[in-house]
């Protein structure tokens, strides 16, 4: 057995066991926190692994001869450390080193799809939707500092006290967040939203209850049949994961092009270029936002544009995109209902500094997206696709939708805590059908039959 398959199965022995808030709440508040009886120790080994690498001039990157050399310092006989503990000792330090520090073991493990660090005593993760506090905890906050900063300086970004608040990802994609003092009062915190290693699939979609197959069929034929999609949801609702699988569909023979904060949508196709905002240097200068990429963007000859996320002064760039024949975009925003939706596209537009007249924005939105796909993570910690709303064009000064179909529960629950609910479809059949059938998408008639 290798090194690192130690680490493994040494991982598997220390993932820490999460404990629910109210389990937290009934311990006595003053119980002391238990010290790492080996912290002087590391410190010690983790200084002669510097010495070490610093007097041969070499910096070691390979983690298979970087955790031999920690093994090796750990089993040192001058370092006393009983036998029964050098393997977690000498993970411990490889994590520090190479790895995410403390919450190494969180981050591997496929059951966490978020961490929170709220500064370094504290660590929460989540845990099939609902929030559980870890016994997890950093030595400080200079030691917390320092794996936040092998975060985000691994994607070129920086953090410090001119610049306290970062936007990263880790090398899997996951997406990082980092506060720090003097913003925080509590200390640095880290937030990390998992992605997993494997793309959620559309049939785990079915399987997790968060769609039916006719409501998966006909959003397939919406993306080959070239429709215009918004994905809208809350926060943790799922709408990277769903907007993951909507871009499954492109067909391989298209150029897409996607633009995110930081890149998040994992796409298998070959023909897939993927661009990144940047954010100002350290002077304040050089900032590229997702305005300015999907401008260029448009000079790319993309079939499909896929933007992340709207947030701001970029939703008047995308809407006239795919009104100028860049048919079968996508993109996410934050929004609790379809109508929500539209009213802050509109305020997004405004943003953007164009003195446009309301009815002017509305029918850019109306002439520009077909779809609206309402996400939502309800209170049991399922999340569930709660509408797909078609945009019909504009009534007067109003723009005209209508649902194909929706999700509703009156509230209850089963004996496993899961809301009771289901899917079914309104009866309405689309006017969108003609525009999927012109791109040569087969469309079922008895997918909307209530």
């Amino acid at each position: 057995m290798g090194l690192l398959d130690r680490i493994d199965g040494q991982k598997k022995q220390v993932n820490p066991q999460a404990v629910s808030e109210e389990d937290t709440a009934a311990k006595n508040e003053n119980e002391e926190t238990v010290e790492d009886p080996y912290l002087e120790v590391k410190r010690k080994i983790h200084t002669a692994i510097i010495d070490e690498m610093n007097k041969s001039g070499k910096i070691i990157t390979d983690r298979e001869a970087m955790f031999k050399l920690v093994d090796d310092k750990v089993n040192d006989d001058e370092f006393m450390i009983p036998r029964i503990d050098r393997m977690k000792v000498a993970t411990d330090l490889f994590n520090d080193i190479m790895g995410y520090g403390p919450i190494e073991t969180l981050v591997q493990d496929p059951n966490y799809s978020e961490i929170m660090v709220n500064g370094p005593d504290q660590v929460y993760v989540e845990d099939k939707g609902k929030l559980k506090l870890t016994d997890i905890k950093f030595r400080d906050e200079e030691h917390l500092m320092n794996i936040i900063n092998r975060i985000v300086s691994n994607v070129g970004r920086h953090v410090d006290e001119a610049s306290p608040m970062v936007d990263a990802r880790l090398a899997d994609g996951s997406r990082v967040n980092a506060i720090i003092p003097p913003l925080s009062l509590v200390g640095p915190v880290l937030t990390i939203r998992k992605f997993g290693k494997k793309p959620i699939t559309s049939q785990q979609l079915l399987k997790f209850g968060s769609l039916t197959p006719d409501m998966l069929r006909f959003l397939e034929a919406c993306v080959k049949g070239k429709l215009n999609i918004v994905v809208a949801g809350g926060t943790g609702s799922g709408k990277t994961t769903l907007l993951n699988v909507l871009s499954s569909y492109i067909p391989e023979d298209e150029r897409i092009v996607t633009i995110e904060d930081a890149a998040e949508v994992q796409l298998k196709q070959q023909h897939v270029i993927t661009l990144e905002a940047r954010p100002a240097n350290l002077e304040g200068k050089g900032a590229v936002t997702i305005r300015n990429l999907v401008k260029n963007a448009l000079r790319m000859r993309p079939d499909r544009i896929i933007v992340g996320e709207v947030r701001s002064e970029e939703t008047l760039d995308m809407l006239q995109a795919m009104n100028t024949g860049h048919d079968g975009s996508l993109t996410t925003t934050h929004a609790n209902s379809p109508r929500d939706t539209v009213a802050r596209l509109e305020t997004m537009v405004l943003m953007s500094g164009m003195e446009l007249p309301l009815k002017a924005i509305r029918d850019q939105i109306s002439s520009a997206i077909d779809i609206i796909v309402q996400q939502s993570r309800l209170r049991d910690g399922t999340r569930k696709i709660t509408s797909i709303t078609e945009v019909v064009g504009m009534e007067g000064d109003v723009v005209s939708m209508q649902d194909i179909f929706v999700y509703e529960t009156d509230g209850t629950v089963d004996a496993t805590g899961k809301f009771i609910g289901e899917f079914h479809a309104t009866g309405v059949r689309p006017n969108c059908l003609e525009k999927i059938r012109g791109n040569g998408v087969t469309v079922n008639n008895e997918w909307f039959t209530n």
